[in-house]
């Protein structure tokens, strides 16, 4: 493999958006909806929270387009956040992400998917193991041969995840085989429901989870096409297509089954599927999850490993990994890291509870990201192809919902989010002791 810096800019409008959409609709929105409706007891708050996190999101997605106009190059988080705080603190961003974020997500998501995918044929916790490392091979070597290949899988797994659920929204209200009544009382709350501060706060963190994901365009914006001004407008219909998606696909649920009988997100799903397919509706509800998450690990495959390229090439990670494939173009060796590790966790069955403790700095690497804004913005008075609309609003209610979301999980858990901070942090005498001294400077593309 030879060393180069740069990647070809084959990715469009329709492939970036179906990346945003790909990567964030996974198995949350089968789950999710239950615990939030039940706790809420209010077809309205369910809305609400639903709204609130989708614009959260789109300010979010509109500073990250300024952020990739401003640099598109590969890394996206990385790359702004060693533009405005320096080398350490992008280091530390990849550090947690190569060790534990991303192959642990990975994980989640190959062994989620083997579970579905294995529902009713009986296999064996071996079985299920050797399917989901069977995938993570599988998906990584797609995308290894190269992103146009790659880009057409997630086009094809997007339009077959949207036609799916838009099937069942169809089957669902078309043949009325719910009840409306589900939804009175619309605004007050259900006897037995949780308080509704209580409420409100567990359903904005699932809520932005069910989100994550958005962000991840921008690593792939070294080889978008015109990315100044694909990117802004890809995660921004992204993010909208999403949020419809979410609140239609609640709704439909909440119509085929009353918040009563709620009891979990499993059953909830099974019980809707049951109302539209009768007793195979299990397995059909299973095969929307497969298709679905499927198409997160491959967007997650492409997306991710982008950072590791781009560490590399600023001598900050292994150096192999900055080279690209003189055949297919693309970061080969990077992918095959991340897909090694993610195997290695799957086969050792330890990485629910690993990501679980780095939820709450991914929290705040994305809020630093968000603030680099401003630094830049000061120090770089030159006018680029695309500025964040409502500036400085828009960065600054995406940064107070996300402070309200930080307490949140600290309070939550403080013992998990302290113990968060501080592996990261040890990544610091890694990069001041091993790799400062190897540091070179890299020169951005040309603003495009």
């Amino acid at each position: 493999m030879s060393i180069s810096s740069e990647l070809k800019r084959q990715i469009g409008i329709r492939t970036a958006t179906a990346l945003v959409i790909g990567e964030v609709i996974a198995v949350g929105i089968f789950l999710t909806p239950a615990g939030m409706a039940k706790a809420l007891g209010s077809p309205l708050w369910l809305l609400v929270v639903w709204l609130v996190m989708g614009a959260m999101a789109l300010c979010g997605a509109l500073c990250y387009g300024e952020l990739a106009a401003r640099y598109p190059e590969a890394g996206g988080g990385y790359v702004y956040l060693r533009e405005a705080y320096g080398p350490a603190i992008a280091f530390l961003y990849g550090w947690m992400a190569f060790l534990v974020m991303d192959p642990g997500l990975t994980a989640a998501l190959a062994v989620g998917l083997a579970s579905y995918a294995g529902y009713g044929l009986g296999m064996s916790p071996l079985g299920l193991k050797a399917l989901a490392i069977a995938t993570i091979i599988l998906v990584a070597a797609i995308n290894i041969r190269g992103v146009r290949l790659g880009a057409w899988l997630i086009r094809w797994l997007m339009i077959l995840k949207l036609g799916l659920l838009g099937f069942i929204m169809v089957w669902g209200f078309g043949f009325q085989l719910g009840n409306w009544s589900n939804f009175t009382p619309f605004v007050a709350q259900r006897a037995n429901s949780a308080p509704l501060i209580g409420a409100l706060a567990g359903g904005l963190i699932g809520a932005f989870f069910s989100f994550g994901g958005w962000w991840d365009l921008s690593k792939l914006a070294g080889e978008v096409r015109n990315p100044t001004r694909t990117l802004p407008r890809a995660m921004t219909y992204g993010v909208i297509i999403v949020t419809l998606v979410y609140i239609l696909t609640s709704a439909v649920f909440i119509y085929l089954v009353p918040l009563g009988q709620v009891t979990s997100g499993e059953t909830f799903a099974a019980q809707a599927g049951e109302v539209l397919f009768g007793r195979v509706g299990g397995q059909v509800f299973s095969l929307v999850v497969v298709v679905a998450m499927l198409g997160s690990l491959v967007a997650f495959v492409m997306s991710a490993p982008r950072v590791y390229f781009a560490m590399a090439r600023d001598g900050l990670f292994i150096q192999a990994a900055a080279s690209i494939h003189p055949r297919f173009g693309t970061p080969a060796r990077a992918i095959a890291l991340q897909a090694f590790l993610a195997s290695l966790l799957v086969a050792l069955g330890t990485f629910n509870e690993i990501v679980s403790y780095f939820i709450f700095v991914v929290v705040v690497f994305i809020a630093l990201t968000v603030a680099a804004l401003f630094p830049l913005r000061r120090r770089e008075r030159n006018r680029v192809g695309y500025l964040t609309p409502g500036y400085p609003v828009t960065p600054v209610v995406f940064l107070l919902l996300i402070l309200l979301l930080l307490v949140l999980l600290g309070s939550n858990n403080p013992w998990q989010a302290f113990l968060g901070v501080a592996v990261v942090a040890l990544g610091l005498p890694v990069y001041y002791f091993i790799f400062r001294p190897k540091r070179r400077q890299y020169h951005p593309l040309p603003k495009l």
